[in-house]
């Protein structure tokens, strides 16, 4: 069976769950690191850089789905090649703090370039939309991303947002626009939506229930320090989507 079947199937459950290493992330060792928290949590798949020895390294360490992130038509061909099992033209947040905006047009050319590179290949394509454009500039480029049929589309929102509080009320003002945005998309097109961008265990379900198919988490675990540390917060992710623990003691009691 595919890798990428078993992220379809939680796909369609709405309880997938992406951890993210990071599109700029290419020191070998914290992604492994990464690799193995989602791994080890129960993840639907992890996503990280268009490196082909860090690919290598990805596949070689989990069974997961391994998602290659770039905005660069020649790197997502590169990584189909040496063997992911989905690419992203997406993950924009590391880019914005580099002062880097992307535009509608340019990420339509880009996936539609991408796209003329792979050919008939039958990879699992994920598209994001920025979340620094109108609304109606969003839903517009979802329905073309669409009609290319591109198999899942990603929000986002956490780089237009500057958390004005602390605690539990400043974790939702981080992740209010991209949730927002997931709500807008998911009424207007048909394709599954990841909810991804400044999302923690406290609002990863507030996105499922905006009806995001998938969550997309990335800073909340690779940017801590331990390996132990990934692993922990990674697993209650999963558990805050997929219902791990509820699950289990269901099971106990039966």
């Amino acid at each position: 069976m595919k890798r990428i079947t078993s992220f379809r199937k939680d796909l369609e459950a709405k309880k997938a769950v992406k951890i993210i290493a990071g599109i700029d992330n290419f020191d070998m060792e914290r992604v492994r690191n990464v690799v193995i928290a989602a791994d080890q949590a129960g993840a639907s798949a992890v996503d990280i850089c268009a490196n082909e020895e860090i690919i290598k390294m990805a596949k070689e360490t989990t069974s997961l789905p391994v998602f290659v992130s770039s905005i660069v038509p020649q790197d997502l061909a590169m990584a189909v090649k040496a063997g992911a099992d989905a690419i992203e033209i997406g993950n924009f947040d590391a880019l914005y703090k580099k002062g880097m905006r992307m535009s509608a047009e340019e990420i339509l050319d880009i996936v539609k370039e991408t796209l003329a590179l792979i050919g008939n290949s039958s990879i699992f394509v994920c598209v994001t939309v920025p979340g620094h454009i109108d609304i109606a500039s969003q839903i517009a480029l979802a329905k073309e991303l669409e009609a290319l049929n591109i198999d899942l589309i990603q929000t986002e929102g956490a780089a237009t947002v500057k958390a004005q509080s602390n605690g539990a009320r400043g974790l939702l003002e981080t992740a209010q626009v991209s949730i927002a945005n997931t709500i807008e998309l998911a009424r207007n097109v048909e394709i599954p939506v990841m909810t991804a961008s400044g999302l923690t265990t406290t609002t990863v379900p507030m996105a499922i229930a905006a009806g995001a198919s998938a969550v997309g988490v990335g800073s909340c675990v690779n940017k801590l320090k331990s390996q132990i540390e990934m692993i922990a917060a990674a697993t209650a992710i999963v558990e805050a989507v997929k219902g791990t623990k509820a699950a289990k003691r269901e099971e106990a009691a039966v």
